[in-house]
């Protein structure tokens, strides 16, 4: 599937997004450390929220405050609606209103070194209606192309994080093999081993 450099910067945006509700973090310790402390919200407070908008390249967020904050929290738990729709119809409807309501207006820019690429969030945009307006059109792009499927959750019992499957035969289960995936293989392994010796 080849998807567009800024439609990819938006999509792992949306899925780092939804990664921060206390609702995707697992409970307990992961020895990798990524997913360790439980479930804590990932967007605590503005400084956080400034955090986030450095760590994604967010450019034009100007002053954020706490109505900030709580735009970008409802936005987070709308893009994890679309991540559970049991369709792409239902996925679209979603998207569709999330994208309405941030007052979407497409423009051409080539800011900060980057070439060509399209904004859909005005000019003077909210960072709320920044990040609904690029990244509901770049899950609209995975719709559009009939793979709402790759939208998903991971399959580790103590995990849950959202992740874009962009493998070629649409069949990664974990949000990160390093972790989640060699985790479960090792625990899978020592399970084996210790029915062997049984």
């Amino acid at each position: 599937m080849l998807i567009p450099h800024d439609t990819r910067i938006a999509l792992d945006t949306v899925v780092d997004l939804v990664n921060t509700a206390p609702e995707s973090e697992p409970p307990g310790d992961d020895p990798g450390g990524r997913h360790a402390g439980g479930p804590e919200d990932g967007l605590p407070d503005i400084a956080a929220l400034y955090a986030f908008a450095e760590r994604h390249l967010i450019s034009g967020v100007g002053t954020l405050g706490e109505k900030d904050l709580g735009a970008v929290r409802d936005v987070r738990a709308r893009f994890a609606e679309v991540f559970a729709a049991p369709d792409a119809r239902v996925a679209a409807d979603l998207v569709n209103r999330l994208v309405a309501a941030a007052g979407t207006t497409p423009q051409l820019t080539d800011h900060d070194g980057y070439d060509w690429h399209v904004h859909y969030f005005a000019p003077d945009a909210s960072i709320a209606d920044h990040l609904a307006a690029d990244c509901g059109m770049a899950l609209a792009f995975i719709i559009v192309a009939g793979e709402q499927e790759r939208l998903r959750r991971c399959e580790a019992p103590d995990c849950g994080h959202a992740f874009v499957d962009l493998s070629r035969n649409r069949s990664r289960r974990y949000c990160s093999s390093r972790t989640c995936g060699n985790r479960l293989h090792v625990a899978a392994y020592r399970a084996r081993r210790k029915e062997a010796a049984g």
